[in-house]
């Protein structure tokens, strides 16, 4: 139950609340979860609002959570629901794999990210185990992960990580920032942390700045 996010054993039943802005994907979902001594669904969601409502209300072991929810997203919704004292065990799931994204999911206290083309069987694995208390990934979420995290570790002879410069670039492409989150599937909130750490590493105080320095040192073409 949430509240303090309890871990179940393999002999209960999980409590599932699915929230997705697609009918068909709820379906899907429902369907992946349709083994009544495994699991039950106690709600569905199809946008942020109701997603935040229907968990203070039913109080599932899991929320499966769409990342791109109409009215308040799902990172946002997560952090609401934090907010209220709450410790959501959520399971992210996207049409979209960022490494970035999932990054950042993780670090904010997610339980898992799965894609959307994810096997039924994968998203059932992925509650169970997610209601135990584990992390969960589906297999491309790993892969994109993965890249992520030796892209971070990668040193950069600029200084930028690979990140920031993909960034930078989309800066210079005259992209604002909620445009860049909309394309890097991140939250506009994340990307300003990016371009404030762009800023500081090519020691400038503005976007302008930022795009002349780049090209000046051969960053930008």
């Amino acid at each position: 139950m949430l509240g303090a996010a309890r871990r179940l054993s393999s002999q209960e039943v999980v409590d599932v609340l699915v929230a997705d802005d697609h009918p068909v994907v709820r379906d899907g979902l429902r369907r992946a979860l349709a083994d009544p001594a495994a699991f039950h669904v106690v709600g569905e969601a199809k946008d942020g609002p109701s997603a935040i409502e229907l968990t203070q209300r039913h109080r599932p072991d899991v929320i499966l959570l769409d990342v791109r929810l109409p009215g308040i997203d799902g990172p946002a919704v997560m952090r609401a629901l934090k907010a209220r004292g709450l410790e959501p065990c959520v399971v992210f799931v996207s049409a979209h794999v960022s490494g970035a994204l999932v990054h950042e999911l993780l670090s904010a206290g997610a339980a898992g990210y799965v894609a959307k083309d994810a096997s039924r069987r994968e998203i059932a694995d992925a509650v169970t185990r997610a209601a135990r208390g584990e992390i969960v990934l589906s297999q491309t979420a790993q892969r994109a992960f993965a890249e992520e995290l030796r892209a971070r570790l990668q040193p950069q002879p600029h200084g930028l990580s690979a990140r920031e410069l993909e960034i930078l670039r989309l800066v210079a492409d005259g992209l604002s920032a909620p445009a860049i989150g909309t394309r890097l599937h991140l939250s506009t909130a994340t990307i300003k942390t990016h371009l404030q750490r762009i800023y500081d590493k090519l020691g400038v105080s503005d976007r302008a700045a930022a795009v002349t320095t780049g090209f000046r040192r051969g960053l930008l073409r």
